[in-house]
C-alpha cells in the first residue's frame, strides 16, 4: 500500500461510558466516599429524595463490603443514558444462596441483614453476584423528576 492509499485513522468509541468515580476503600474511607458519591450523583443529575435514597443505598453496600467482605472494597459509579449506576465489589467469602434468595424485609428484632434489603428498596434495580471469592452488587437510579416533589405538587 502506498502513502496515497493509506486510510485516515479511525476513531474508536469506548464500549462503556467513562466512570464518574472508581475507588477502592476500607473502613477509614466510608464517610468520605459517601460524600463523594453524593457529589458525583448530583453532577450526573440525581436530585431530591432520589439522590438521598441512592446515596443511602450505596452507603449500605460499602458498609457491607467493609463489615462482611474482607474489610475492603471497590466502588464504580457511572451514568448510562438516563440512569446512574453503582457497583460495589468485595473479596469476602460470598453470600449464601438462602440469603440471596430471600428479598423479604428482615424481622424488626434482627440485628443484621438490613443492608441488602435497604439497598434493594432504595434503588430502582439491584443485581447481586456472589461466590466464595467475593460479591458484587450493582444498583441503579433513573434520572428524572423526584417522585416526592412531583407528588407534593411542587
Amino acid at each position: 500500500m502506498t502513502d496515497a492509499e493509506q486510510h485516515p485513522p479511525r476513531t474508536v468509541m469506548p464500549i462503556e461510558p467513562p466512570p464518574l468515580l472508581t475507588e477502592t476503600f476500607d473502613r477509614d474511607q466510608v464517610t468520605n466516599l459517601r460524600h463523594v458519591v453524593a457529589s458525583c450523583a448530583t453532577a450526573a443529575g440525581l436530585t431530591g429524595q432520589r439522590l438521598d435514597d441512592f446515596v443511602l443505598a450505596v452507603n449500605e453496600l460499602i458498609t457491607n463490603a467493609v463489615r462482611h467482605g474482607g474489610g475492603r472494597g471497590r466502588l464504580r459509579l457511572w451514568s448510562q443514558e438516563d440512569t446512574v449506576l453503582c457497583e460495589v465489589s468485595d473479596a469476602g467469602g460470598g453470600i449464601g444462596a438462602e440469603r440471596l434468595g430471600n428479598r423479604d424485609r428482615p424481622a424488626p428484632h434482627t440485628a443484621g441483614g438490613w443492608g441488602l434489603w435497604l439497598a434493594d428498596q432504595l434503588s430502582d434495580e439491584m443485581v447481586v453476584r456472589s461466590s466464595p471469592t467475593g460479591t458484587t452488587v450493582r444498583i441503579s437510579a433513573a434520572l428524572g423528576p423526584d417522585p416526592v416533589a412531583a407528588d407534593s405538587g411542587d
